[in-house]
């Protein structure tokens, strides 16, 4: 059922109350993609177990495979049975039209991506477009994220190793993310200090001297997508620096991905397939588990009833 315009602005306060909670209270909270409802559960029990604050979120592949408002529905659904602090994220968001139809089903966070579906696009195009979500997001007070390049990696795991002196390229600076925030208005800035999409064969490297150097920059919020694949202390020591926020995806979908091959090998007479997703769901709530602590965000939920 469709949130009412009241309800919708009621969720995005209290999401902009938990960013300024992670703000004060140094910890992150992780943004969780889902493929289905079995991530979903498992994002959810995680939640409960930690006693944590947390983002579901999607990509516009999911927004297509399950759409917005059926996302929008079932989380709902899930945030109440598990009574938990649940928001979601409509991530990567690739056109203007794309993130408005997210503000409208009432998402509480949009990150709006120009530059993932079109790479060529200029710096005036990306903050004109990106001005144009932040003026939009007041309908219902959604928080907007933005960030003025292109975001290296995929969400999937990779075999070739990180070139870190390509990457170093893309590396945000303090003048740019300053000067991006204030000719936007974003509430929330996607800094990369070493991240990047998807899991590879070596472990990412996070410029933690970098991430101090914004975080004096602009009292904007940071965000850090891709996260899979990062050793724990750099998430220990960004979200220390002022991170508040951090995705991740590919890490899940590896752990869901091995579990449900291995339960298929084992069963394989057993076509009733749901039988089968304990054991997958348990895999990808550990790896949401793990991850909530490394943030520092167990315990610290707020739900009201």
């Amino acid at each position: 059922m469709p949130l009412t315009l009241n309800q919708m602005r009621a969720n995005c306060q209290a999401a902009r109350n938990a960013m300024q909670r992670a703000r004060t209270e140094h910890f992150a909270l992780g943004a969780f993609n889902i493929d289905n409802q079995d991530t979903l559960i498992a994002i959810a029990r995680a939640a409960s177990a930690k006693k944590a604050p947390l983002m579901v979120e999607v990509s516009q592949g999911e927004v297509e495979a399950l759409g917005l408002e059926n996302i929008r529905d079932m989380v709902d659904n899930y945030k109440t049975e598990y009574g938990v602090e649940m928001y979601v994220n409509l991530d990567h968001s690739p056109t203007v039209a794309a993130a408005i139809a997210g503000i409208e089903a009432g998402f509480e966070f949009i990150h709006i991506d120009i530059s993932q579906a079109r790479k060529d696009a200029s710096l005036d195009e990306i903050i004109a477009e990106t001005r144009q979500i932040v003026d939009y997001a007041r309908l219902t007070g959604a928080l907007v994220e933005s960030e003025p390049h292109y975001f290296g990696g995929s969400s999937n795991l990779h075999t070739e190793n990180i070139d870190y002196e390509e990457i170093k390229k893309t590396f945000s600076s303090p003048e740019g993310m300053r000067s991006f925030v204030e000719a936007t208005g974003i509430d929330t800035y996607a800094a990369a200090i070493g991240n990047l999409h998807g899991k590879y064969p070596v472990p990412k490297k996070l410029h933690i001297d970098l991430l101090r150097e914004l975080r004096d920059a602009t009292d904007c919020n940071i965000s850090l997508h891709g996260g899979s694949g990062t050793p724990g202390h750099y998430f220990i020591e960004a979200v220390k620096v002022g991170v508040s926020k951090v995705n991740i995806n590919s890490d899940m979908r590896v752990a869901y991905r091995n579990t449900l091959v291995k339960e298929l090998t084992e069963n394989p007479n057993e076509y009733a397939v749901i039988k089968l997703m304990d054991k997958v769901i348990d895999a990808v709530q550990e790896v949401v588990e793990s991850k909530i602590d490394m943030f520092n965000a167990s315990g610290k939920a707020v739900v009201v009833n």
